[in-house]
């Protein structure tokens, strides 16, 4: 008695279809991937109208995590003023106490501003800097190590290689003509490496006259 024969065709389409099946998944999943590192983006349909880099009106609010030393900073969020040049806004960078205890740390010895004189890189008294000020000691004493910390944290650039801070104070009409503040001689350039970065903190609030600031470098030693 012959016995019947089955067709193997049916399996063979069941395997084509879980093929694709798998394949199907596979591109898929490279898809999310993609999308994830960045490397792949979808379109926007306002892609036209999408804010140039520098483009001020574009203000990004990113909220920094708080630490234990925190209390009495406020909120803490970064304005992203440019990419290039690389320009951002710290709000909340110092606490009410620390801005208070550096005015009062450096107000008996604050002298005429001066500027680098870029032949001899020694200081001297020009017009075009009008204020007062002094520098503070790297490392002077806890608060002044726990803001040179934070500033290293913020710039990931080492607190070794940062410069001492220095405390500026502007009367009504005084003034900082624009400059770079980068060093063209190089006297200063041996002496602790050239600026690549500058952290400046606003110690007062005042819309209009004068103003307290500190201005802190930061070079490749």
């Amino acid at each position: 008695m012959a016995k019947p024969r089955y067709s193997r065709l049916p399996a063979r389409k069941s395997s084509s279809s879980t093929m694709f099946l798998t394949m199907l998944i596979m591109f898929t999943f490279l898809i999310l991937i993609l999308l994830a590192l960045g490397i792949l983006s979808i379109p926007s349909s306002n892609s036209g109208n999408s804010p140039k880099p520098n483009d001020l009106s574009s203000i990004v609010h990113n909220v920094v995590d708080r630490s234990d030393d925190d209390e009495g900073r406020g909120e803490h969020w970064v304005e992203v003023i440019s990419w290039e040049p690389r320009a951002f806004i710290y709000h909340n960078f110092l606490s009410k106490e620390e801005c208070e205890y550096l005015i009062d740390l450096a107000k008996p010895h604050m002298v005429k501003s001066t500027v680098v004189d870029s032949e001899t890189g020694k200081s001297k008294d020009s017009r075009v800097r009008t204020s007062s000020g002094t520098f503070l000691a790297r490392g002077r004493d806890k608060i002044i190590r726990n803001i040179e910390r934070r500033i290293a944290d913020f710039t990931f650039i080492p607190v070794e290689h940062g410069e001492g801070l220095q405390i500026l104070h502007y009367e009504a009409g005084q003034k900082y003509e624009p400059h770079y503040d980068y060093f063209m001689d190089e006297f200063n350039t041996k002496n602790g490496g050239q600026r690549i970065a500058t952290v400046l903190m606003y110690l007062s609030d005042v819309e209009e006259r004068g103003r307290d600031s500190v201005s802190c470098g930061k070079g490749e030693h």
